[in-house]
């Protein structure tokens, strides 16, 4: 899945690739037929376009309950390449580009240049490179034509429907849902507003020895390149077999990663693809690609502290007081339905420590499509803004915990953050 492919931009060769594996609407084309074969024949087209059809196909590889479950092995196996490499762009290509945007030839701009790239991804690729005072860098540079491809993906309703059935059935959606997705997708090409939010975040998690949030190198960056300090470390994979000891560290420090962002710094990452980790050996973790963001109003914040104080204390009714609030719902059958719901959200909290396991984190996924049931009920309301990408966090964080495979004291982890916050 790592090699060089020419890609295709115009809404006819886009929607050509998707017919060649059955995609008619929504995210059935990843299953439509059966077989190994259709699996990688599925993950070649869906490389080769990158864009949010790769997108789509990362989500199936690793978000546990996307994947009916006859089919799962076949397609995780045969996305899992598409996870860690898409198909790159030519060097010539890519060396044009960043030329173009910093305004200078590739020698005058890094004393080192690596043309072949140690990462590729569904918007850009990442070339090893050395600065002229010695630094190692990691330069992020846009795939050409990707912009191009992402507005054609977003007149696409297969690819657009089928991003919204990862996160939730469509029914439960409104116009105002796409144009959300249309928003955060359109951000993500732009890195000068990338490099802005992984300040921020690193601001957020300045001293914490067990985050590392790789510092921007502002005078080598644009919006279509992102040049950040070089890091290493481990891959999900090869985490998952350390010790249960550090494995559970591993967990609190991905919880204290998103829930210190979330309540405490009003921003959550909703892009929680493995790749964006990056796991030490001593329990820390780099943490990469600051693409999707989005800001939590402060009404929300403060709903979302207190249901979270009130899971760690075991307080329900404080609890479903503040979901009420934060889901914006009126009563009867939905509202008890996502309650319900929510309170399995929380399991992690209500029942610290817990092991998130992929069977809990298939539940959480397949939880959500059963509130579609009450869609033409009286009581049913649509998402609030901004909803639909929490559900892409959390279905992506947890089946993110679940391959770490280990038991972790959530509530303990939240309650330290809130002291720190002089909250408590």
């Amino acid at each position: 899945m790592s090699s060089e492919k020419k890609l295709p931009t115009s809404r006819l060769q886009r929607f050509s690739k998707l017919a060649t594996i059955g995609a008619r609407t929504g995210a059935s084309f990843l299953f439509s037929r059966d077989g190994k074969a259709a699996a990688e024949h599925a993950a070649e087209v869906l490389g080769s376009m990158r864009g949010l059809a790769a997108k789509i196909g990362q989500m199936a590889s690793y978000v546990d309950g996307v994947v009916p479950e006859a089919h799962r092995d076949a397609y995780e196996k045969a996305l899992k390449g598409l996870r860690a490499a898409a198909p790159t762009s030519s060097p010539e290509a890519i060396k044009r580009l960043v030329e173009a945007e910093l305004g200078a030839p590739i020698d005058r701009l890094f004393a080192v240049w690596d043309e072949k790239p140690m990462a590729s991804a569904s918007i850009g690729q990442v070339h090893r490179a050395r600065l002229f005072d010695g630094r190692e860098v990691a330069v992020k540079a846009q795939h050409p034509g990707i912009e191009r491809a992402i507005e054609t993906d977003l007149t696409n309703a297969s690819v657009l429907e089928g991003m919204v059935s990862m996160l939730g059935p469509r029914a439960l959606n409104s116009k105002d849902v796409y144009e959300e997705i249309a928003t955060r997708f359109r951000e993500e090409l732009d890195y000068t507003l990338e490099a802005e939010r992984q300040r921020r975040f690193a601001v957020i998690h300045q001293g914490d020895p067990q985050i590392q949030i790789p510092e921007v190198i502002g005078e080598r960056c644009s919006k279509r390149v992102l040049t950040t300090m070089l890091v290493r470390g481990k891959s999900l994979e090869e985490a998952s077999l350390a010790d249960v000891a550090v494995r559970t560290t591993y967990c609190e420090v991905l919880w204290r990663f998103v829930y210190k962002a979330n309540l405490f710094g009003g921003l959550f990452n909703a892009d929680p693809h493995p790749g964006n980790y990056l796991f030490r050996d001593d329990g820390s973790i780099a943490f990469l690609d600051f693409g999707c963001v989005q800001p939590i109003p402060e009404e929300r914040v403060q709903h979302a502290r207190r249901m979270h104080r009130a899971a760690r204390q075991r307080d329900m009714s404080t609890f479903e007081r503040g979901a009420i609030a934060l889901l914006q719902t009126r009563g009867g059958g939905y509202e008890r339905a996502a309650l319900e719901y929510v309170q399995l959200c929380f399991a992690p909290l209500l029942k610290s420590p817990f092991h998130i396991t992929r069977k809990y984190a298939t539940e959480v996924v397949q939880g959500v499509y059963e509130l579609k049931k009450h869609v033409l009920g009286e009581s049913f309301v649509q998402l609030p803004p901004g909803m639909i990408f929490m559900t892409r966090l959390q279905f992506g964080f947890y089946s993110v915990l679940a391959r770490l495979d280990a038991p972790a004291d959530y509530a303990a982890v939240e309650a330290e953050l809130q002291a720190e916050a002089g909250l408590e």
